[in-house]
């Protein structure tokens, strides 16, 4: 097809990238150890970890796995959230030969079955505060070794064993539990420091990440992402974000912050494996939602790229402390997960003088498949454009191409494409075209420049009277209301229209009242498009990387259970 989009590329990004640089993940790991052995590649709680101790610790620990019989290709588990052991551990497990099996720490029992069980995980690592949840599934899994991880692992003896301390016995976060299988994570780096790794034979097409996504489709599945998956979309990115790069000081070493978890996606890519290839320190922050707590940190270490989701910029430019922070070291800010909203986008132009750069991607896509361009100064209300070695078409439900202008469900073609879905050939026939582009279940259009603009998901619009209905386009229009601090709306049954729509909102202004919030939609919106139905709630359903739940409201409506969790 006819790449009208690279006619918007900023200067100097490239159309192709050359992902053939690198045989595996490991290659690239391995060069960055080397090349930047002295600098600090993680900060976590006033503990800094170099590239040469991650080096030396993922060492250790993947001998240790290999002592323990698994062979290449063996599934193994991780179930932590940003703590200086997760690095260390996912390079442990790619330098073994394995795969990485990301676990939210979060899932219950139900959840976190069904992910071991259906990746056939042999081993777990995972943060004791989440052992308590494993204990009750074990026995239906084949899980047969468990290395169990503490707060305080990485943080020194005296610092660390305080640490334990508080987070078992004052803050009571570590439910008592009894495990087989167990050993402790020094524990199993002390064992494979008398040992030798072995590197595997790795190749590009053979499988890095089993990356659980469930989307609004259901029962979570495994998208098989390879190692050539994730090297090009590393490269993608770096070449993408190569202008804001050049802003930054030559001879400082860039500092992200990595406040995403890293089990998901965006901050896997984004923030670990994109970061360790330009040798940036990462800093970790294990609890986003404690925004006070995050911006403390963020006072410590002056910042050049901050990705996250709308709901996390949101809520840090509603702290009174956030504005007093450095940002003249900040280059680039990423936004992706959810729609970002003008409103959010606009004040965080207006308090750090950076706007966020707004792109779309998917578990399936490694994640990034689109962005707006770096040197963007305005908010453009779309996804941008195809990023370099990809390919977007808008297609009807015959997979052909619509018009420009005409929405269309978005498809997406490029090295960054899964492999499949793990154990589930007919759900992966399904989600590809015939000529491989990957559907991704979106609405889009797409303009006589290439730029795309999500309408929404197939699953969340809204048919009043015969007329779609995209919640997006509520929620953007409504979350501008000074006394909006959030909101979602989905369809509820209305017998008259066949579908009405239904506005849940978190007031800023408590004294923010139906009555007036109509009004406004009534000077807003077309008479199909205007909320019939509003609930105020204290709070609305989040996945952990802070995107708004439509599916969870919906359950509720029908009276059943929320379901799982989103990564």
């Amino acid at each position: 097809m006819d790449k009208i989009w690279l006619s918007s590329y900023p200067p100097g990004v490239p159309a192709e990238v050359d992902f053939t640089q690198y045989e595996s993940l490991v290659h690239l790991l391995e060069e960055a150890y080397r090349d930047y052995a002295d600098r600090n590649a993680y900060v976590c709680m006033d503990r800094f970890m170099t590239y040469r101790e991650v080096d030396a610790l993922s060492s250790k620990l993947g001998a240790y796995l290999q002592a323990q019989g698994l062979q290449k290709g063996a599934r193994v588990a991780l179930m932590m959230p940003n703590v200086l052991q997760y690095p260390v551990a996912l390079a442990a497990v790619l330098r073994a030969g394995y795969v990485v099996v990301n676990v939210n720490p979060l899932y219950k029992p139900r959840e976190l079955q069904h992910q071991l069980v259906d990746s056939g995980a042999e081993a777990i690592i995972i943060l004791e505060n989440f052992a308590a949840t494993l204990q009750k599934v074990i026995s239906a899994t084949q899980i047969r070794h468990v290395i169990v991880a503490t707060m305080g692992d990485m943080l020194g003896g005296i610092k660390g064993a305080i640490v334990n301390f508080v987070v078992r016995h004052v803050k009571k976060m570590v439910p008592s539990f009894s495990l087989p299988y167990q050993i402790s994570f020094n524990q199993a780096l002390a064992q494979g420091s008398h040992l030798s790794l072995q590197r595997p034979d790795l190749h590009q097409e053979d499988v890095a990440f089993l990356q659980y996504t469930g989307g609004t489709t259901g029962t979570a599945k495994g998208a098989m992402l390879s190692h050539r998956n994730i090297i090009a979309n590393v490269l993608q990115n770096e070449a993408w974000i190569s202008p804001a790069l050049q802003k930054a000081n030559k001879n400082e070493p860039l500092t992200f912050v990595c406040a995403l978890p890293l089990y998901h996606i965006f901050a896997l890519t984004a923030c670990c494996m994109l970061g360790t290839r330009l040798g940036v320190m990462n800093l970790l922050i294990p609890n986003p939602r404690d925004i006070p707590g995050m911006i403390k940190e963020l006072r410590k270490h002056p910042f050049h790229l901050l990705p996250a989701v709308n709901t996390l910029y949101n809520g840090l430019l509603h702290n009174p402390d956030f504005a007093s922070l450095d940002f003249s070291k900040l280059i680039m800010c990423n936004g992706g997960g959810m729609a970002v909203q003008k409103v959010v986008s606009d004040k965080w132009r207006e308090v750090t003088g950076v706007p966020i750069n707004e792109g779309y991607g998917l578990s399936e896509t490694s994640p990034v498949a689109t962005g707006n361009p770096v040197d963007a100064v305005e908010f453009s209300g779309t996804i941008g454009i195809p990023i370099p070695s990809t390919e977007v078409r808008i297609i009807d439900n015959n997979e052909n191409s619509v018009p420009l202008g005409m929405p269309g469900e978005i498809a997406i073609r490029g090295p960054q494409v899964m492999a499949g879905y793990w154990n589930n050939p007919r759900e992966t026939a399904a989600s590809m075209t015939a000529d491989d582009y990957f559907k991704t279940g979106d609405i889009g259009i797409m303009d006589e420049r290439g730029f795309v603009r999500i309408v929404d998901r197939k699953k969340d619009m809204i048919l009043v009277s015969g007329f779609n209905v995209y919640p997006s386009e509520i929620e953007g229009v409504v979350a501008a209301h000074p006394g909006v601090l959030e909101c979602a709306c989905i369809g509820v049954p209305d017998e008259h229209t066949g579908e009405a729509v239904k506005l849940f909102v978190v007031r800023r202004d408590p004294n923010l009242t139906e009555e007036t919030l109509m009004s406004f939609c009534r000077e807003q919106f077309t008479g199909y498009k205007k909320p019939k139905h509003i609930e105020f709630r204290d709070e609305l359903p989040k996945s952990n990387v802070g995107k708004i739940l439509r599916r969870e409201l919906r359950e509720l409506r029908e009276g059943n259970p929320p379901p799982s969790k989103e990564a």
